[in-house]
Formats: C-alpha cells, sequence, structure tokens
C-alpha cells in the first residue's frame, strides 16, 4: 500500500476510535496502473485531502481503510475484483462509502450499473483535476450524510432495545395512533398502566412528543398501519436486524 500521508495502522486505528468526534476526509484510491495511480495521488493531495493509495481492490479491502475512509476513486477494470465487484463488497463492509469510478475504456453499460448501484461519478480517463475534485466534494458530502444517517439510526436502535417487550407494544400501538385507553384495551391492561409505560418511553428513546414517537417508529420499521396494529409485537423489521 502506498500510504501518501503516511497514515500507517496506528493512525488508521485512532482515526477509526475518533471517529465520532473528528473526521478526517480520507480518499481511498484504487489503481492497478502504478503511473496513473501516482498522477491521481498527487491530483487529490492538491486540494488537501489525505490519500490511501491501494495497487488492487483485495488489498484496499484487507485493510482498515474502509472503516476510515470518506469515499473512494476507484479504476473499472483491474486484476481480480474489478470496481463493480468492489462496489457490491462495499455494501456489506462500509454501505455508506461512496465511490467514484474512472476508466481508460469508455463502457456505458459498466457506467450505468455503477451509478444505478450508487456511484457518484464515472469518469474517463485521461481525467481534468477540476473534474475529478468536483466529483469527490460530491462523494465526500454524500458519505458524510450516509455516515451520519447510520449513526443517529444505530443510536436509536440502542435506545429502543432499552425497552422492556411491553413497553416496546406499546410504542408500536401508540405510534400507530391510538390514545391510551385504546392501547390499554388492546393490550388488557390499565390506562394508567399505560400511562407509566409511555411515560418510560419517551425517557428512555428521548423523545419530546408524540410527533418524535411516530418519527422514530418509522425510522426503525416498527410501526404497524391502521389495519395491523393489533398484531404489532414491537419486534424490529429485518432491515433492522428484528
Amino acid at each position: 500500500m502506498e500510504a501518501a500521508k503516511g497514515l500507517g495502522d496506528q493512525s488508521l486505528l485512532a482515526s477509526r476510535r475518533s471517529w465520532s468526534s473528528v473526521s478526517p476526509t480520507i480518499v481511498a484510491l484504487i489503481d492497478d496502473d502504478e503511473s496513473i495511480r501516482k498522477s491521481l495521488v498527487r491530483s487529490i493531495q492538491v486540494a488537501g485531502y489525505k490519500v490511501e493509495a491501494f495497487a488492487s481492490a483485495t488489498e484496499f479491502l484487507g485493510s482498515l481503510v474502509p472503516e476510515v475512509a470518506s469515499y473512494v476513486v476507484s479504476d473499472l477494470r483491474m486484476p481480480g475484483v474489478n470496481g463493480l465487484q468492489l462496489q457490491e463488497l462495499l455494501r456489506s463492509k462500509a454501505p455508506f462509502l461512496s465511490i467514484v469510478f474512472v476508466t481508460g475504456h469508455g463502457d456505458i453499460l459498466a457506467s450505468v450499473s455503477a451509478m444505478k448501484a450508487g456511484a457518484v461519478d464515472f469518469l474517463e480517463k485521461p481525467i481534468r483535476r477540476s473534474v475529478l475534485l468536483e466529483a469527490i466534494a460530491c462523494a465526500v458530502e454524500r458519505t458524510s450524510k450516509l455516515r451520519n444517517a447510520a449513526a443517529e439510526i444505530g443510536k436509536l436502535r440502542s435506545q429502543y432495545e432499552r425497552l422492556t417487550p411491553r413497553e416496546r407494544e406499546v410504542f408500536v400501538l401508540v405510534s400507530a395512533g391510538l390514545l391510551n385507553k385504546q392501547v390499554a384495551a388492546q393490550l388488557g391492561a390499565a390506562e394508567k398502566t399505560v400511562k407509566q409505560h409511555r411515560s418510560s418511553i419517551m425517557r428512555k428513546i428521548e423523545a419530546e412528543s408524540l410527533a418524535d414517537l411516530v418519527l422514530m417508529a418509522d425510522r426503525l420499521g416498527v410501526r404497524p398501519s391502521g389495519a395491523n396494529f393489533a398484531q404489532a409485537k414491537g419486534k424490529l423489521s429485518a432491515e433492522y436486524g428484528g
């Protein structure tokens, strides 16, 4: 690996540990052509970014960089794991990580596939520096938004898991629009007990209003429709590991 800014494993570990407080802008560059790789590194560094360069997708995936990078600039056609295969692998390893493809071969079908799968841009070599940096800026912004959204969902799920099974049932039914007395009727509980559960729920998941509860239930995928609220058991949807 060519560490353009000399981060090294220790620095990468430190970056990973401090990610929540400091978000370094690091680009992962992958290209099997050494001369092109070095040229792209210089172009990216001019804009003040830190660069970690790799000769193959396999080398990149085996490093710590996917966990701390802000985005990926990758060649499309490479020996072994190619660009599109890398993009597919990153969906599970680092789903928030944006990718910009560069290629020396105009390939419309590949570019369409890449963009449909979420690539930020698809650039043909030789690449003008201004075009490359513009694409990188878009990728940085997208990764930041996705990473922040993932962190928020992680926090929300952690809060949700603090609820008792009965509190989850109350949470789901309340988010479906039922009044306390209706929730009590559905669960065969006293309305006073439902009020106590509701107060505990608001405190545990840090909700300030019913609107907050509804939004949180939607984001967790547990809010039922009016047609099936009676069957709600407060289980997280499959998307969130339920």
